[in-house]
């Protein structure tokens, strides 16, 4: 089953409630996000982007993932 735009939002509000959310992409397999939040402050890149992966809850695990990329960025706001 393809996944869309406002179920990965969804998902990533879940773990990052107060987040500035962007997600792009239309063809329920290539997406492109920006989440910038407060919690990102003082971590690294990979630290800041594993931790949205996680929030993913599988949906990239695998070629059996729903999720096939996902192109993205992050940061604490400025």
């Amino acid at each position: 089953m393809p996944i869309d735009a406002r179920e990965i939002e969804t998902l990533i509000r879940a773990s990052f409630p107060q987040a500035r959310i962007t997600v792009q992409g239309d063809d329920g397999q290539h997406f492109s996000a920006e989440v910038v939040d407060e919690s990102f402050r003082g971590l690294n890149r990979v630290q800041q982007q594993r931790a949205v992966y996680a929030a993913l809850k599988g949906k990239m695990d695998g070629s059996s993932g729903e999720l096939h990329a996902l192109a993205l960025t992050t940061r604490a706001p400025e």
